[in-house]
């Protein structure tokens, strides 16, 4: 009788742990679904933010304008190539530089939605009060407007004052191959990246003083939750794994940049030289004149909002993945099991 107990008991315990097994699987499928759904979200997301980027640039450093004054063959005719010349670089770079951050700021701000979301769900009628409400993620996903307005203004001071201390004592006649003309956007880079007194990420989120807890008013529940969601999202951006990924995401863009104008560098046919020789980089050069329109036209295949190599590479980089997945299990997990 005894052993008939124990027996009875320990299926009873065998089917406890193999339910809990199931429901814990279940729910680790879900959370994993939930997750793949949510970076295309993200994939979606950047694509269709890209036009806003391409015009924001576009507006402030117009480069069309000068282009049809070239062709009335004003007086100052010099004077416009060199305008020419600082405005193409610059907006290139700005396009790189904002495309990136585009990509990983949206990876950081779709994931600490999508972890609350996932645990709000979870909860579901149980939950004393939603962690991310409609009203509270329209809020927080409109402070992306920074990167779309102020950030963007200032990025795109610096990177001219950059690409003017490079690039403007260079004549329009000097030629240049690809090996140096990616020196000189290391230089540039440099510059914007070591040399500026702000760090990159002020270039994403404007400082917290701007933010709505400097509203003397009395603050309503919805945009406490905001301030919560703000500050956890600049504290990502301050961590040294948003930094990696960043430089990560930066290096690629560039190195895409430096592919797409390689096209342009290319050997006359029948050259006996072959492309793959180390010095293969220098061994074609282009007058400066002769860049300035082709670096002026990459604008529009690195803000393209049909998929193209430039941001199918970024939304590909394994580190990007990665630091989602890290940022989507923080928010996803419940509080008492992160202690």
């Amino acid at each position: 009788m005894y052993l008939y107990f124990l027996g009875k008991y320990a299926q009873k315990k065998m089917r406890e742990i193999q339910e809990r097994e199931a429901a814990e699987y279940i729910a680790q499928a879900r959370r994993q679904f939930h997750f793949e759904s949510n970076q295309r979200t993200c994939n979606m997301t950047v694509l269709s933010m890209l036009p806003t980027l391409r015009e924001a640039i576009i507006h402030q450093l117009n480069s069309e304008n000068l282009t049809a004054l070239l062709k009335t063959k004003p007086a100052n005719k010099l004077e416009i190539w060199e305008d020419l010349k600082i405005i193409s670089f610059t907006r290139s770079i700005v396009a790189v530089y904002s495309t990136c951050m585009l990509v990983v700021l949206l990876r950081v701000q779709l994931n600490i939605i999508g972890g609350y979301l996932y645990l709000d769900n979870s909860v579901g009628k149980n939950a004393p009060t939603p962690m991310a409400p409609p009203d509270v993620q329209q809020q927080y996903l409109s402070s992306i407007q920074h990167l779309l307005g102020d950030g963007l203004t200032e990025l795109m001071t610096v990177v001219k004052r950059a690409v003017q201390d490079a690039l403007g004592g260079v004549s329009l006649k000097q030629s240049l191959s690809l090996l140096e003309l990616e020196q000189q956007l290391s230089w540039i880079r440099a510059e914007v990246e070591a040399g500026s007194e702000r760090a990159l990420s002020w270039y994403m989120m404007a400082d917290e003083e701007n933010t709505l807890a400097d509203q003397a008013c009395g603050l309503t529940e919805n945009d406490v939750l905001t301030i919560k969601l703000l500050n956890e999202t600049r504290d990502m951006l301050d961590s040294p794994d948003f930094s990696t990924v960043l430089s990560t995401c930066l290096n690629r863009g560039f190195s895409r940049l430096l592919d797409n104008l390689a096209e342009f560098f290319r050997p006359p046919l029948g050259d006996s030289a072959p492309s793959s020789a180390p010095d293969s980089l220098s061994a074609v050069s282009l007058p400066l004149a002769k860049i300035i329109p082709i670096m002026n036209g990459q604008i529009n295949t690195i803000c393209s909002e049909t998929p193209s190599h430039f941001v199918q590479d970024l939304l590909m980089i394994d580190q990007v993945k990665e630091f989602a997945a890290n940022v989507y299990e923080t928010f996803s997990t419940p509080q008492e099991l992160q202690k």
